[in-house]
């Protein structure tokens, strides 16, 4: 299943840490930001858990960039 959510990042180089940290999360196939549009699209693993799985991908974003945010 993919989803795709409305963030907020302060920098390119932030989203790209953003990404990083979504796709090394459990639950997660794939995931892409578009800094430009504010937005992240995340594939998930068959019968992942999408709710469980977003919150440990906010997690896992805000210790790479505690000013982010996803808008789940």
């Amino acid at each position: 299943m993919k989803k795709t959510y409305k963030i907020d990042v302060d920098c390119a180089n932030c989203a790209n840490k953003m990404e990083e940290a979504t796709k090394k999360t459990l639950g997660v196939a794939d995931a892409s930001v578009n800094f430009m549009a504010l937005k992240m699209k995340v594939t998930f693993e068959e019968g992942a858990d999408v709710d469980a799985v977003m919150q440990q991908v906010l997690a896992n974003c805000k210790k790479v960039e505690d000013d982010c945010e996803i808008f789940l």
